[in-house]
């Protein structure tokens, strides 16, 4: 599987990720004590003149139309929303680097479009400078310092359209306590969804669509708990990873909550190659412990239904595999743990498996105790068809707006009631996607 990189680390220019005006136009907040309104762009010019001139509990309410500009949100207790999902769009043009950069805590990002940048769609991040920009990054040989730069807490992105931006759709990066729900994201050369680097993370991502990307969604190094649920990651290139990563803190990733999600058909060829060349597999566990994936359905991926390996020295060790329904894949599940790093406690119990690498797997893999500790057979992936350019990715379907019930929910992850998921049915979230390319 795919090692993960570090997109801050792309940031060389923090003016030209960051973007937009600097000034605090008083002039454009209407006046009152308490959270008021700020429309775009009725009373201020550009979206970034109206988040300047914001002030906590504000809302920063986008009229319809194209918006070429890139969105430093440096204020707390701050709402973004577009009027229109599908009419509000922020486009880089191919020009700038992130749509929309969010360092400050308990911020909405909420019913827009962002397209065509070069990095990422939307980011939040604990990783700010002294001025709110983002900090310097990691030239892959120096972390970025946990410590120094602790966690955003809270956030929310929601009913956002990410497509056809240079690496992630959405990414959420040292930051803990959020939700990441109701989203579209296609046409990623890296991941549509990305969670990474946070500990005791209380993430949710729910109800969202990832097609046509390299990878669906990854998680690296996010742990306890990041609960992934009712997503449809479906005509990508790969689904899902849980991967732990040195270029990151944290390692390693652990104690994740994959369920009731559907993860099919991940073998799209129009869309942009994977980094490390992944293809046709729909879950990818690596050097990830102690993750429950339950009840999700896992079908039509041509190399494999769920993968397990190890990542360097770190073994896939503890993983739970319950109840999930596999189809159509040309293998249900492949352990792949390495001689360096053999993988032992992982288990399997109640699935709807044909077939495992290597076989028995469902008998010897009992839960609660499971595996011994072992190596599998070496896995490579099958050579990847060429892939495209992320820019030529072809354009979403209109997506339905923010529902009325989300308008004003907190920026933090909701509860999850874990024992009600189900294993979705085939066309989950089918309506407004492409199908497979």
């Amino acid at each position: 599987m795919r090692t993960a990189r570090l997109v801050i680390a792309l940031a060389v220019v923090v003016g030209v990720a960051t973007g937009g005006c600097t000034a605090k136009p008083k002039e454009v907040r209407p006046s009152g004590d308490g959270p008021v309104s700020i429309v775009v762009p009725t009373d201020a010019p550009t979206i970034q003149a109206a988040v300047d001139a914001a002030k906590p509990g504000d809302t920063v309410e986008v009229s319809p139309g194209v918006y070429e500009e890139s969105v430093a949100v440096k204020t707390p207790d701050l709402t973004l929303i577009g009027a229109d999902r599908n009419d509000v769009v922020l486009d880089g043009g191919g020009l700038k680097s992130n749509g929309i950069v969010v360092t400050a805590e308990r911020v909405t990002v909420a019913n827009l479009t962002v397209r065509n940048y070069n990095l990422n769609g939307v980011l939040v991040t604990g990783f700010s400078d002294e001025t709110g920009g983002l900090a310097r990054g990691s030239d892959g040989y120096q972390r970025l310092d946990a410590d120094q730069f602790p966690a955003l807490e809270g956030f929310a992105v929601r009913a956002v359209t990410a497509s056809n931006n240079g690496l992630y759709g959405i990414y959420a990066f040292d930051s803990r306590n959020g939700v990441l729900e109701q989203n579209y994201s296609s046409g990623h050369a890296d991941s549509g969804y990305y969670v990474g680097q946070c500990e005791e993370c209380n993430i949710v991502v729910r109800d969202n669509i990832a097609e046509y990307n390299a990878v669906g969604y990854e998680q690296a190094n996010a742990s306890s708990t990041v609960t992934v649920i009712n997503n449809r990651f479906s005509d990508n290139r790969v689904g899902l990873t849980l991967l732990s990563d040195y270029q990151e803190a944290f390692v390693p990733q652990r104690e994740g909550l994959v369920g009731g999600n559907l993860l099919s058909n991940n073998f799209a060829i129009q869309t942009p190659e994977q980094a490390d060349g992944g293809y046709g597999i729909g879950i990818g566990i690596s050097g990830g412990q102690r993750n429950r994936v339950i009840k999700n359905r896992i079908s039509g991926n041509p190399v494999a239904g769920v993968v397990l390996s190890s990542a360097e020295d770190i073994a896939p060790n503890g993983n739970k595999v319950t109840d999930n329904v596999a189809e159509e894949n040309k293998v249900d599940l492949i352990y792949a743990a390495s001689e360096r790093a053999p993988g032992s406690g992982n288990c399997l119990a109640g699935n709807e498996f044909a077939t495992t690498s290597p076989r028995g797997l469902m008998k010897t893999w009992d839960c609660p105790k499971g595996s011994a500790e072992a190596a599998g057979p070496r896995f490579e992936n099958p050579p990847a068809p060429k892939g495209i350019s992320f820019r030529q990715v072809q354009a979403p379907l209109a997506q339905p707006q923010l529902p009325d019930a989300l308008r004003g929910a907190p920026p933090a992850a909701p509860k999850v009631d874990v024992e009600a998921l189900t294993v979705p049915a085939t066309d989950l979230l089918a309506k407004t996607t492409h199908g497979t390319a």
